[in-house]
């Protein structure tokens, strides 16, 4: 058997495509991810990536075993969580996604657990693009429509607003501004931007000065508090995660 860590590396880095972002997945360093999985390969005897400056490419054989592994390691998570279901006393499984998950639902866990502390809560990675698990209590969505079956119950409104850092917030005057500025997309919401400016009324094709994609809300997030450039975030996100840093308004 190859090395559970080596398999666990290539895994992570393949489905980012990245060395660095595994790393930061696994909590240990860009250079451990890339010797582990240097080592497996070195054991398998063919190569899993074609390695360029700014990119990783999985080679075929890359690509067949990242496909098992996912499977493999999502379907040994599910079995531990279905182990541990098995302790006495209630348990409440919410499936949300990671920016929801740290800006809204875990600021309010201290609070349930003094009314509820006999019940065990478990946060599960969900999302708008992941399916519904049998496993789980509950999910929190955006769109309800598409859980035919389901009982929804609405939590709260949300607005869509730019934010950024106060020092790029102080070059910023009108949505106009925004052209000469970097912005930050989130690839699972790539037309955020695009109704923002409609709303705005600037209905002109819109030509940012640069963009900067992100696979995430939380990574995008994370950009725009270091100053990267100007985000669109979910305004109760960012409002009720109490991030100083980020001016929660809109540039307008």
């Amino acid at each position: 058997m190859p090395s559970l860590n080596g398999l666990r590396a290539f895994e992570a880095a393949g489905r980012h495509g990245s060395f660095t972002a595994a790393a930061r997945e696994l909590n240990v360093t860009q250079t451990a991810v890339s010797r582990l999985v240097r080592l497996l390969e070195d054991r398998l005897g063919f190569a899993l990536f074609r390695r360029h400056a700014s990119a990783l490419e999985l080679t075929a054989q890359g690509q067949a075993l990242l496909l098992g592994l996912t499977d493999a390691f999502n379907s040994i998570g599910r079995l531990t969580e279905s182990v541990a279901a098995m302790r006495a006393g209630p348990v409440l499984t919410v499936g949300v996604g990671p920016t929801l998950a740290v800006a809204w639902l875990i600021p309010r866990l201290a609070n349930f657990y003094r009314s509820h502390p006999d019940i065990e809560v478990r946060v599960a990675t969900g999302g708008a693009t992941r399916a519904v698990r049998d496993d789980w209590t509950c999910t929190i969505r955006r769109d309800t429509n598409a859980l035919p079956g389901h009982t929804a119950e609405h939590l709260f409104s949300s607005a869509v607003v730019p934010v950024c850092t106060p020092e790029l917030a102080s070059t910023l005057r009108s949505p106009d501004d925004l052209r000469n500025a970097t912005l930050i997309v989130a690839s699972n919401m790539p037309n955020e931007w695009p109704h923002w400016f409609a709303e705005a009324h600037l209905f002109s094709p819109l030509h940012p000065a640069g963009e900067v994609s992100f696979e995430s809300n939380a990574m995008a997030m994370q950009a725009a508090l270091d100053g990267v450039g100007v985000a669109i975030a979910q305004f109760p996100y960012v409002a009720l995660a109490k991030r100083a840093d980020i001016d929660g308004s809109p540039a307008s």
